[in-house]
């Protein structure tokens, strides 16, 4: 049997690409696999949302040679301000005293002078990697969809719609929440509906924003007001998923007067720019990382609530991880695709993946709710650790992914 690849990687989104850049650094030579071809997924209407990249894993895009794509986009965030709002929304009414403030200056000595993170909307990430992906000369198959999977001791043999079957020692589940990769594994998944939606929009405010993200926590769930360049911000806004039914149908002027409401006048008038998105909201956890030739990485081994935006995050890690796997098995001449191999990268990624997944599901039932004594334990909360230095870096270190055994790419080392 002759091989298309060293690993085939099903999923050309951002953990896929950015998995295939690090493989193409290591020298091995991978292979991407996308429904959807990449210009496609380049249009304002493909995919609406933007991310907070945390710093480690915008270093490791710059270890990878991405840098001149991203930062004329990125922008810087500062301190992140976090308050728990009374109800109806963030703009009414009196707000309690408890808040917490993290500014990127407490940990500048740690940080070597990074922010918090950036905010990199989701069309410009998918566009640098696009460039780095064809720059790299890695091969793209899109469109092109997987029929299915099958492995033995040779490798995994990848059937795709149209009748072909590629061959490799490794193939990669990349492809979001719904896997055809996890399901041929046989890998099962576990999680729940949060019966929330989140509302995306992004907005031009009159005030600047100096890189300043808000999170209000109101009782249908966390309204973020999170910074982009251009003093634009993206929205976040989660409701249960009936109001955000009824949000996103609503007239422009309404929900325009729903927005203001819980923005408030602080960034002077806001404007809508561009459509609104909504996106329904669940936890899913694979309930393995890999199967017999088979890994799998982001939204195909987890899926998270975005209350602190470290879906992507863990994939990147992730990505960065499995590459640094891949790359040091194959200089040692052992089988990439074997159990021995995987399982490093299960074990690597497995309890950070679980304890992040547990801690944000957590977050989620803690904060979205009017419930007055958890209202006030967590209101205590914030402000204990608002007053503790240690605990405020500690935090900050942890959402920059800058804590931990960290892959060599999150460290600004090429592979």
């Amino acid at each position: 049997m002759s091989n298309d690849a060293d690993v085939i990687i099903a999923g050309a989104g951002m953990a896929g690409a950015t998995l295939a850049l690090a493989l193409k650094q290591g020298g091995l030579e991978p292979l991407l696999i996308d429904p959807v071809v990449f210009d496609d997924q380049l249009a304002p209407s493909f995919d609406g949302r933007a991310s907070a990249i945390a710093y480690a894993n915008f270093r490791g895009w710059r270890a990878l040679g991405l840098a001149e794509h991203f930062e004329p986009h990125a922008q810087r965030i500062e301190q992140i301000l976090v308050t728990d709002a009374t109800t109806p929304g963030a703009a009414s009414g009196k707000p309690l005293p408890f808040f917490l403030r993290f500014d990127s200056d407490e940990i500048a000595d740690r940080s070597d002078g990074e922010p918090l993170g950036y905010m990199l909307e989701n069309r410009r990430t998918r566009s640098g990697l696009a460039a780095g992906v064809a720059k790299a000369g890695i091969q793209v198959l899109a469109p092109a969809r997987v029929a299915g999977v099958t492995t033995d001791s040779a490798g995994a043999h990848v059937a795709l719609t149209d009748g072909r079957v590629l061959n490799a020692p490794l193939v990669v589940g990349a492809e979001g929440r719904v896997s055809p990769i996890r399901e041929a594994a046989g890998i099962g998944t576990i999680g729940w509906d949060y019966r929330q939606t989140g509302v995306v929009a992004t907005v031009r405010m009159e005030r600047p924003h100096e890189g300043v993200a808000h999170e209000y926590f109101l009782p249908g769930g966390p309204f973020a007001i999170l910074p982009l360049t251009d003093n634009r911000a993206s929205l976040v806004w989660t409701e249960s998923t009936a109001h955000a039914k009824a949000l996103v149908a609503a007239r422009p002027e309404v929900f325009h007067a729903h927005l203001m409401r819980r923005f408030g006048p602080f960034l002077g008038q806001v404007t809508i720019e561009g459509p609104v998105f909504s996106y329904p909201l669940s936890l899913q956890l694979a309930e393995r990382l890999y199967a017999p030739r088979v890994a799998l990485l982001g939204d195909a081994a987890h899926g998270n609530h975005p209350i602190a935006g470290q879906g992507l995050n863990m994939g990147l890690k992730g990505a960065a991880a499995l590459a640094e796997v891949l790359t040091d098995a194959a200089r040692l001449g052992e089988d990439i695709g074997s159990e021995a191999v995987l399982e490093r990268y299960a074990r690597w990624r497995r309890f950070d993946t679980v304890m992040l997944s547990a801690g944000m599901d957590a977050f989620v039932h803690l904060f979205s709710n009017d419930n007055p004594l958890l209202r006030l334990a967590r209101g205590v909360g914030m402000a204990a650790v608002n007053r503790i230095a240690p605990a405020r870096k500690f935090f900050m270190q942890e959402a920059g992914g800058a804590l931990g055994d960290l892959p060599r790419l999150l460290r600004g080392e090429s592979l």
